[in-house]
């Protein structure tokens, strides 16, 4: 045991230093939040669907919702069900065997709903488009509200995204 603690103290501290928050995130997720509470009454609530995507986007909604962006604090949350959720945000091109799920999800949503295709692929198709496995863009599926583009679009671009969209909606 007095072996672990001597090796511990010889080797020190090994990570770095805690970065100070981007004062564009604050300003832009304090801008996100008196939009939200304006709109949802404190709160916004996104169910979240990978319609057949290759990760990287939901790697980017993971960073966003991490300890150093940390979306929550500015009034945006993520729900499991679709029955809780103000918006539904899609990612990756919908393939043949999402789009009756992604279908339904939608159906089960109160209205009124805001959908969000959030990377390339979801708004366009990307590479892969429309094939006999994929239905191409989240728009092909559903009606599409805002679409963030990017591949993946970065936690700030996704906030820029959504605040624009929280401008620009129908209330």
């Amino acid at each position: 045991m007095l072996r672990i603690f001597n090796k511990i103290r010889r080797t020190g501290r090994l990570t770095e230093t805690i970065p100070s928050p981007d004062q564009a995130v604050v300003e832009l997720g304090a801008t996100c939040q008196k939009a939200i509470a304006a709109r949802f009454g404190g709160s916004l609530a996104i169910r979240m669907v990978d319609a057949g995507s290759c990760n990287a986007c939901e790697l980017e909604m993971h960073a966003v919702n991490n300890s150093f962006y940390d979306i929550e604090r500015f009034g945006i949350h993520f729900v499991a069900s679709p029955r809780h959720a103000d918006l539904l945000l899609v990612t990756g091109v919908v393939s043949r065997n999402m789009q009756a799920a992604l279908k339904r999800t939608y159906a089960a949503m109160p209205s009124p709903k805001l959908v969000v295709a959030m990377g390339d692929c979801a708004a366009c198709g990307g590479e892969f488009g429309e094939t006999y496995a994929s239905c191409g863009p989240v728009a092909n599926v559903i009606p599409v509200d805002a679409v963030i583009p990017g591949c993946p679009p970065t936690p700030l671009q996704l906030l820029q995204g959504l605040l624009e969209l929280l401008q620009v909606a129908p209330k």
